[in-house]
């Protein structure tokens, strides 16, 4: 698994007036809490204005790390990869199916020898609703990508994770579409979520779980690397644990069983848990909302 941290991230207020005053002190407290993950995502946005060649001022101070050029601004990532001395751990985050964007995209890839992001959507189609759907624009990506002669473990295809509480089906598709990928492939191509966007909008109070539960059902379905919040080391725990199959207790034989469930084809009904252990109960709990078995409300942990 290679871990992606997404701490420096232009939605955050915060992390944008950093970037725009470049304080320093701020970045690199945040680089550190990501001292885990294996690359830094930088997601500067659109990167106008102020922030057209914030990757300069930037990229120096990402010591020891490989770096996530997160923008869609193409001449920022140029700039960015520009500065790296080697890039071939790095990745470009992210194109579309449009061939317009596949074409630039796979070039600077192939130039810098870096890791391309590609994600399952299109002008045309937008997110599609289906794993199918989404299946369909992954081959179209992977056979243009290998005419161009980038090598299938370049490729970390995402196949976008819509948060739980907008429609619970698609987190359902979401890992269906992991799956097909691993096995249309056979382990040939990479695959990438991120994690956080499942719990987007939800109460800050339950994103922790969710994320973690929906990180084990996808690490069932396949995933190979994530993008997730640094900052929360019980996550980090519970995917090197599934990755040495290594529980140090009943509730990590539980996430344990999730996986194994999503890989086999299995049925959530059939994994026994203690009910009168709380943490089990609220993890089955939340499994039943990511599978599509009950819809999402505040109080599901309640109900």
């Amino acid at each position: 698994m290679i871990y992606i941290g997404e701490n420096i991230h232009i939605i955050s207020k915060s992390v944008r007036s950093a970037l725009e005053n470049k304080d320093e002190n701020f970045i690199k407290n945040l680089i550190k809490i990501q001292q885990n993950c294996d690359v830094v995502d930088l997601n500067i946005g659109p990167a106008r204005g102020k922030l057209d060649t914030v990757f300069r001022w930037l990229v120096p101070l990402v010591e020891g790390k490989n770096i996530s050029f997160d923008s869609s601004n193409i001449e920022a990532i140029k700039d960015g990869l520009s500065l790296m001395g080697d890039a071939s751990g790095c990745f470009i985050n992210s194109t579309s199916a449009d061939l317009d964007k596949l074409e630039v995209l796979c070039n600077l890839a192939l130039e810098y020898n870096c890791n391309l992001v590609a994600l399952s959507m299109s002008k045309e189609t937008g997110i599609p609703k289906t794993a199918d759907e989404r299946l369909e624009l992954v081959l179209k990506i992977y056979e243009y990508c290998t005419e161009k002669e980038i090598s299938p473990e370049k490729l970390f295809f995402d196949p976008l994770v819509l948060p739980v509480k907008i429609d619970g089906s698609q987190t359902v598709e979401t890992l269906n579409t992991l799956k097909m990928i691993d096995e249309s492939f056979e382990g040939g191509v990479n695959t990438v979520i991120g994690l956080s966007n499942v719990s987007n909008g939800v109460l800050k109070e339950y994103r922790p779980l969710l994320n973690r539960v929906y990180g084990a059902l996808a690490y069932g379905a396949g995933l190979k690397s994530v993008i997730l919040d640094a900052k929360d080391n019980e996550l980090f725990r519970i995917f090197q644990m599934l990755e040495c199959n290594n529980p140090q207790s009943d509730v990590d034989k539980l996430y344990i069983n999730l996986a194994n469930m999503v890989q086999c084809f299995g049925e959530l009904e059939d994994i026994d848990f203690e009910k009168d252990n709380i943490e089990q109960y609220n993890i089955m709990k939340t499994a039943e909302i990511l599978l599509n078995k009950k819809i999402y409300t505040d109080s599901f942990l309640q109900i």
